[in-house]
């Protein structure tokens, strides 16, 4: 008997796979409207001051944009899966002074940076339990863990500062070190948003965060330990934040009781004006990376053209305005255009 062979028909692409790329697509053109505007921005500060662009100048640009694009990458995780951590900038204090005083000891400097990372992830984990095991409100928590640190830091560091001349003349020369243009703490930031965009795109725990931030409740019908990569989140935010301490003290060479002070409202800002949904579940830490550059270039173009820096926190406050509104248009748009897609498909 002859068995007649059917023709495979080709697999129809599952609705959200179409959903997913569609919202991928949005994302990445945010993040090149960024880059677009960072370059054109640029090109009219070089127009207007040709020493802009210096050797110097683009290394300034570079080491400006560190310790911001590093404490960002952590706090877009945390944003992504729906969350926020305020307490960024206490941790930055307070790791920046532990691994001076360690090296006013006389400590080893990678025995330094490892200690401020750790130091950094005690709070990230301090954070983590309250809000996922504790079910505690992300804003709540780390609103309290901010002055909490940063009254554990004021009493610790008193009148107390570290200036660069009690640091070795090694660590500073690395922290203002570099190949050419490229100083060595921007070579460190690029590694780590790297790394980060690698993981949440390709690891298991990176695009389960972007599920938790879009739906929390289906991802926890779905199988997803919630509790587990909330505490990876602010632990991984934490360590960052630890080790742009760190890169701080190399960059700056001065730490006191202030530093870190009001830090926490500046990440937030990069990461928002880098296309990172405050609503969780869409963005990218290397759109977090691009808002921090964005911001911090800022700060160095208005006075290259003779603006003052005052008009700083200005322009800031209007990009985040900016981005606010341009992520409440886009989520009305995508709500409106996967509700079709999905009609279509049943």
């Amino acid at each position: 008997m002859t068995v007649t062979q059917q023709p495979a028909t080709p697999a129809t692409e599952p609705a959200g796979s179409g959903a997913t790329r569609l919202v991928d697509r949005v994302f990445k053109m945010r993040e090149l409207a960024i880059l677009v505007v960072f370059l054109v921005m640029i090109a009219i500060t070089q127009a207007g001051n040709s020493h802009f662009l210096s050797v110097q100048g683009v290394k300034d640009l570079l080491l400006n944009a560190t310790i911001l694009v590093l404490v960002a990458t952590g706090q877009a995780l945390v944003v992504i899966s729906r969350n926020v951590d305020l307490s960024v900038g206490s941790t930055l204090g307070i790791s920046a002074f532990a691994a001076g005083n360690w090296l006013q000891g006389g400590g080893n400097p990678v025995l330094a940076v490892l200690l401020a990372v750790a130091l950094g992830i005690g709070c990230g984990l301090l954070n983590g339990a309250l809000v996922s095991l504790g079910q505690v409100p992300a804003l709540v928590v780390t609103l309290g863990t901010l002055y909490v640190i940063r009254g554990v830091d004021s009493i610790w560091v008193g009148s107390r500062q570290i200036t660069a001349a009690d640091l070795p003349g090694g660590f500073g020369d690395f922290g203002d070190g570099g190949f050419g243009p490229v100083p060595y703490l921007a070579l460190i930031a690029l590694a780590v948003v790297v790394c980060a965009a690698y993981g949440m795109r390709h690891f298991a725990g990176g695009r389960e965060l972007y599920a938790l931030g879009s739906n929390p409740e289906a991802a926890r019908l779905a199988g997803i330990q919630v509790r587990r990569r909330i505490l990876l989140a602010y632990t991984v935010c934490g360590a960052l934040a630890g080790l742009a301490g760190a890169l701080y003290l190399a960059r700056f060479g001065n730490v006191d009781s202030g530093t870190g002070n009001g830090y926490e409202l500046t990440v937030v800002s990069a990461v928002v004006v880098g296309g990172v949904a405050f609503t969780g579940g869409a963005g990218s830490v290397y759109g977090a990376a691009l808002g921090a550059l964005l911001l911090t270039s800022i700060n160095s173009v208005l006075p290259a053209l003779g603006v003052s820096s005052v008009w700083v926190l200005a322009v800031n406050g209007v990009l985040l305005v900016l981005a606010i509104a341009v992520d409440r248009v886009v989520a009305l748009r995508l709500a409106a255009a996967l509700k079709k897609r999905n009609a279509r498909h049943g």
